[in-house]
């Protein structure tokens, strides 16, 4: 292993994150009411071009007016090849409390793109005199973007947290479907007059996973879709958590339920993880470097696996 060791990230739960428009203040108690741990408002896709400048004042009045609990509050701005982007940072920072934890950053293509942003909020925080640093969260969308996966993850020390875009990030790669995310039905293989279906989103998840693990940054999966798909959704946050994402996006709040349900460590797994723990440490005392469990071989391997499950289960606990 390299003796540079991989950065943990911010140790704060992340397994579900609720979207809702800023055009729509009537949905933020609702949002903020929600058992989701991170609430998105969104200033981009979900507001209209003419509505933009009110959906900021929104924002900017439910971050200082509703009680968020001990929620994670970001606010995605918009595109950084809009108009609107400067002056959702400017406005927020100039005008919103420091409650405000994060600002997402949408379509992400390059280092260069955070850079941008980073420049500005660190010019108004200092201007304003603002105590609290804000963080960073930013979403792969583009053929730029995962192309440029690991320089975007490491381009500033506020990034936080990184997710999948599928719908943009299918258009921009040229892909033959409308779904956002999921498995999607002309990919698929054939075998002995069968179909067998891939999931076409498992190469960008892991590289977006690899390159936030080595630069301690949260990996996260983004929307689904189809929102009456409750067993769809499921699938693809288990396949999610299983590649090391810590959490997925809610786009309808009863999706909320199924991702804390799935990025929540069972009682069965926690007890096999502290058990798994607690075989190695007999194994150490006694001069072995491995052991059985259940008839498995575990080894130090073993441990660094266990201890991911006991310590997301202790985050969430403490949350």
């Amino acid at each position: 292993m390299s003796f540079r060791t991989q950065p943990a990230p911010v140790a704060r739960p992340n397994r579900c994150q609720l979207f809702g428009p800023g055009s729509r203040p009537a949905l933020f108690e609702k949002m903020a009411a929600s058992e989701a741990d991170v609430i998105n408002i969104d200033l981009e896709d979900s507001v209209a071009p003419d509505d933009k400048a009110e959906a900021r004042k929104n924002v900017i009045q439910a971050i200082g007016d509703i009680d968020w609990g001990n929620k994670t509050l970001s606010v995605r701005i918009n595109g950084l090849d809009t108009p609107y982007w400067y002056r959702d940072v400017v406005d927020l920072l100039e005008n919103a409390s420091e409650r405000l934890d994060l600002i997402m950053i949408p379509k992400a293509g390059n280092a260069a793109d955070i850079y941008a942003v980073d420049a500005l909020v660190t010019a108004v925080e200092a201007a304003q005199g603002r105590q609290k640093k804000l963080g960073f969260e930013c979403i792969i969308e583009s053929a730029a973007g995962i192309a440029h996966v690991e320089e975007i993850a490491a381009a500033s020390p506020r990034m936080q947290a990184m997710s999948l875009g599928a719908a943009d990030f299918a258009a921009s790669m040229g892909m033959a479907t409308t779904g956002i995310g999921g498995t999607q039905e002309n990919y698929y293989m054939r075998h002995d007059g069968q179909n067998y279906w891939a999931d076409p989103w498992h190469w960008a998840q892991a590289n977006i996973v690899a390159a936030c693990r080595t630069h301690g940054v949260l990996p996260v999966d983004g929307p689904f879709g189809d929102f009456s798909d409750d067993d769809g959704f499921r699938a693809q946050a288990l396949r999610s958590a299983t590649l090391g994402m810590v959490g997925k996006w809610a786009i309808h709040p009863k999706q909320v339920a199924l991702a804390n349900a799935v990025f929540t460590p069972t009682d069965e797994a926690v007890a096999d993880a502290r058990a798994i723990i607690a075989a190695m440490e007999e194994a150490k005392a006694s001069g072995q470097g491995a052991t059985t469990y259940k008839g498995k071989l575990i080894d130090i391997a073993s441990i660094k696996q266990a201890e991911v499950i006991v310590r997301q289960a202790e985050m969430i606990a403490a949350g």
